[in-house]
């Protein structure tokens, strides 16, 4: 690596180091449990994937900060993310996206459920969150027997109130707090009609970790359902999300079948499942991250990042395509934009998946950008920002965001590691 960009991602280390306390928040309302924030405007919000993003990289820097206090409090707070979501799961076994400080008895979004709105719940991050925690600890006895059953009870929720039987996927009832807020595969769509391939592709990695933990726990008849469940659903998200004709993974339409209004429609009735929604989205490259995409997939996925009219950017990758008539750069929040600006998040998932499938040019780009986005922001503003700019590399919006942004120094390391165990023909 060149040593541009060994001087940024010491400056972004450095700056991370001294900002963690920021982030890492004790009990307060009815949080009970120490937590983790993005920073910025979220303060006092205990979100579902970005905890487990922050978590996932924090976790690699207590070893290199040598400090065991820090890393000690990190894990606390990182359990506590779970112990939070755990401890605001209803009987039917939801669980709120988002818990924050409040004045109100318990999360808004808890109290919406108990007036049978239905709306999403927890993303597909718990399991991976507790996984990642306890790998990193050697440890799986904080996870007790309840909490196994409060588990099942968010997977029996899951399967309840978001899965679609006839094609096997997982469906948003709403558009709210999708995680990318404004995809338009959901956005302003219907409810209940699209499988989106962010959920479904994080939920294969969920339902696989989850198995993960009853093996752990000795129960290997849980462990195995769980596991088939995630075969089952790959099987589908093949079959119904993988467009042959774009060699892309989209999202898609369910609300799919035969409309009888009289006599006209007697004949050969809907068959198909699903409809594509033809729009490529950064989420598209997901199943590289899960390491289902067959390297087929991935070698048509690998070119069209690198296409200019599609994805490549200087520091990593758009996170909608550019040819897409949403693709839009402006500052927004709730929801936040995702029709274009560079988020951390995306280009981490998508660099993993590169690494994943051998393509290390691609891998080292993106963290390279990325590198270069986050140190030359800390540069200029003496701080990180949500999201950016993907052509000149400004920040548009909520400086002093750390959250995801941390994964760039992931990516630093990952890189070195994958690419000494090429040079080792590992």
């Amino acid at each position: 690596m060149d040593e541009k960009y060994r001087d940024y991602e010491k400056l972004i280390y450095e700056y991370i180091r001294k900002n963690i306390g920021t982030v890492l928040k004790e009990p307060r309302s009815f949080i009970r449990y120490p937590f983790i924030d993005p920073g910025s405007v979220y303060d006092g919000n205990v979100w579902d994937w970005d905890t487990f993003w922050s978590v996932y990289g924090l976790l690699p820097l207590i070893k290199r900060m040598g400090d065991d206090v820090s890393g000690e409090k990190i894990i606390r707070h990182a359990q506590g993310n779970v112990r939070n979501f755990l401890d605001h799961q209803l009987e039917d076994g939801y669980i709120p996206m988002m818990i924050e400080v409040a004045d109100w008895p318990e999360p808004y979004l808890n109290m919406r459920h108990k007036e049978h709105i239905k709306m999403n719940m927890h993303k597909p991050f718990l399991c991976q969150q507790i996984c990642l925690i306890s790998d990193f600890i050697s440890d799986y006895d904080w996870i007790c027997p309840e909490d196994l059953t409060r588990l099942e009870k968010y997977f029996s929720c899951y399967k309840k109130d978001y899965f679609h039987e006839d094609c096997g996927l997982y469906v948003w009832q709403d558009d709210i707090m999708i995680g990318m807020d404004n995809d338009p595969a959901s956005f302003g769509r219907p409810k209940n009609s699209t499988a989106n391939i962010f959920l479904n592709g994080f939920m294969v990695r969920e339902l696989q970790k989850m198995s993960f933990i009853m093996k752990k726990k000795a129960d290997s008849s849980k462990a195995l359902f769980y596991e088939n469940e995630a075969t089952a659903l790959t099987k589908a998200v093949q079959e119904e999300l993988y467009d042959r004709r774009d060699s892309f993974f989209y999202s898609a339409d369910i609300d799919i079948k035969t409309r009888q209004y009289d006599w006209f429609h007697k004949g050969l009735g809907v068959f198909w499942k699903s409809l594509p929604i033809r729009i490529r989205c950064w989420s598209g490259f997901i199943p590289m991250w899960a390491g289902f995409a067959t390297q087929e997939q991935a070698q048509a996925l690998a070119e069209q990042y690198r296409n200019r009219e599609l994805f490549y950017s200087e520091f990593g990758l758009t996170t909608l395509a550019r040819n897409e008539k949403m693709f839009n750069l402006e500052a927004s929040n709730n929801p936040s934009n995702w029709l274009g600006p560079i988020w951390l998040v995306a280009n981490y998932v998508v660099f993993r998946g590169m690494l994943n499938y051998g393509f290390y040019t691609e891998a080292r780009q993106i963290c390279e950008g990325s590198l270069k986005l986050l140190g030359e922001d800390l540069k200029k503003t003496g701080c990180m920002h949500e999201y950016y700019h993907p052509d000149s590399g400004m920040p548009i919006m909520n400086g002093g965001f750390i959250n995801w942004n941390i994964l760039v120094l992931n990516m630093v390391q990952e890189l070195q590691e994958k690419e000494k165990d090429a040079a080792w023909g590992k």
